[in-house]
């Protein structure tokens, strides 16, 4: 027999459960864990509410629930290990899913063959990619973050340049030539970036499509293409073209370099873009261009562009769920054509070759079809497992003692790789 305090408990362990009778109605409303900017994306004005197609077939409205990152992940583990959960749809960040989070959620392979979602091969094969976990689909990709290389085409026309550069070994005598005094004594840095971080080397890595571990989960930082990448950061540290406190350095911080013009280029996310040529905060509104990551001038007869990182948020159904056809359904809508460009009229990374093609994206980002090179080739900075966390720190701590001269690129490196290999899945 059902008691209130049977109710109440259930209640209290997950908000979400309601009635079996209450679920079976057809506009009961649709449970959705994710981030602020996924609502903002999916509900925006320029594009419009790409979720209504969605209630109107269904008659169920759709019931956002936001969190930052972390504890949005937190409750999603939390719902997802009940018996059962009133939770329809969870996003997901692409590093989230380790092979004992995949666990939680349920396998979409099936459903991709028997209701597929429109047109997959118009998805970024990279992206379906770095949700499969052990030949799985776990999740379906939403929103992207890419990684580029923006300059400043003032300071370049200072100091004698023009155009971006077009190989890894270009940009770093770019950087080297950037940096200056400016006549009014602002010191300029050649390169900036976000710290020596894991998916912030990668990128240089990438240009001799390197990587930190491998999918199949071999550490690979002692090889050419990674030493090659710190090897360069420490020749332009030594230059006094990467920042002397490049250890304590956010994004935030590159933010403002960019905007006053402390620094001449930086790696980092495309979006990145709007914020380095705000009228409102930068002194170059319009003269910040981003472009790809330049490949190696070795492999540019295989790479037209560096295979930089892609990072990445998609949707996913948690096993426990009570109404996985509906939650199939809004994952379906969500990801149409028509519904991929009016989430990226309405600030969203789109997950679609095609939405690049279209004008009324194309008059909003001047970068779009930089973009889409990288994301022709882009791949995750490394798969998902659980020791990451531990094996980030170790890789910062090595990188950071080579780039100031502690050790040496080829020592620190070797370390990274007799530290991390035993937290790796296949040697744990």
């Amino acid at each position: 027999m059902t008691t209130r305090r049977g109710i109440l408990a259930a209640s209290l362990a997950s908000p979400f459960i309601v009635s079996s009778a209450a679920r079976a109605q057809s506009n009961a409303p649709l449970q959705v864990l994710s981030h602020r900017v996924h609502q903002t994306v999916a509900t925006g004005r320029q594009g419009g509410d790409i979720t209504q197609p969605f209630t109107q077939a269904t008659g169920a409205p759709v019931q956002w629930t936001t969190f930052d990152t972390g504890p949005l992940w937190e409750r999603v583990q939390r719902e997802a290990t009940l018996p059962q959960t009133g939770v329809d749809v969870v996003f997901l960040l692409n590093t989230q899913v380790s092979p004992r989070a995949a666990s939680l959620f349920e396998p979409l392979d099936a459903r991709m063959s028997s209701k597929p979602i429109e047109d997959p091969a118009d998805v970024f094969p990279g992206l379906i990619e770095g949700y499969k976990v052990g030949g799985a689909l776990t999740a379906i990709p939403f929103r992207h973050a890419s990684s580029g290389l923006h300059y400043n085409a003032e300071l370049f026309g200072e100091r004698g340049m023009s155009g971006p550069p077009k190989t890894i070994e270009e940009m770093a005598e770019f950087a080297k030539r950037a940096t200056h005094r400016r006549g009014d004594g602002t010191p300029v840095t050649g390169l900036v970036m976000p710290g020596v971080t894991y998916p912030n080397v990668i990128d240089l890595a990438r240009a001799w499509n390197g990587d930190f571990i491998t999918p199949d989960f071999r550490c690979t930082a002692d090889q050419p293409p990674m030493l090659n990448a710190v090897k360069l950061l420490r020749e332009l540290f030594q230059a006094g073209a990467f920042p002397r406190n490049f250890a304590t350095i956010s994004t935030e911080d590159v933010n403002t370099w960019m905007q006053q013009g402390r620094g001449a280029m930086a790696l980092n996310s495309m979006g990145r873009n709007r914020i380095y040529n705000d009228p409102q905060r930068s002194k170059f509104p319009g003269k910040v261009h981003t472009i790809a990551v330049p490949i190696s001038e070795t492999l540019r007869s295989q790479f037209e562009v560096a295979p930089a990182k892609v990072e990445f948020w998609g949707m996913a159904i948690p096993r426990n769920a009570q109404r996985k056809d509906l939650s199939w359904q809004f994952i379906q809508t969500m990801v149409t054509k028509p519904a991929t460009l009016a989430a990226a009229l309405n600030g969203n990374g789109p997950v679609r070759n095609s939405t690049y093609e279209d004008n009324r994206f194309r008059e909003l980002i001047p970068y779009a079809d930089e973009e889409r090179r990288v994301l022709r080739v882009a791949r995750v900075p490394l798969p998902a497992f659980d020791e990451a966390p531990r094996a980030g720190d170790i890789f910062k701590e090595e990188t950071e003692a080579a780039v100031l001269g502690m050790k040496t690129p080829e020592a620190a490196m070797a370390s990274v790789v007799q530290r991390v290999t035993p937290l790796l899945p296949r040697n744990s």
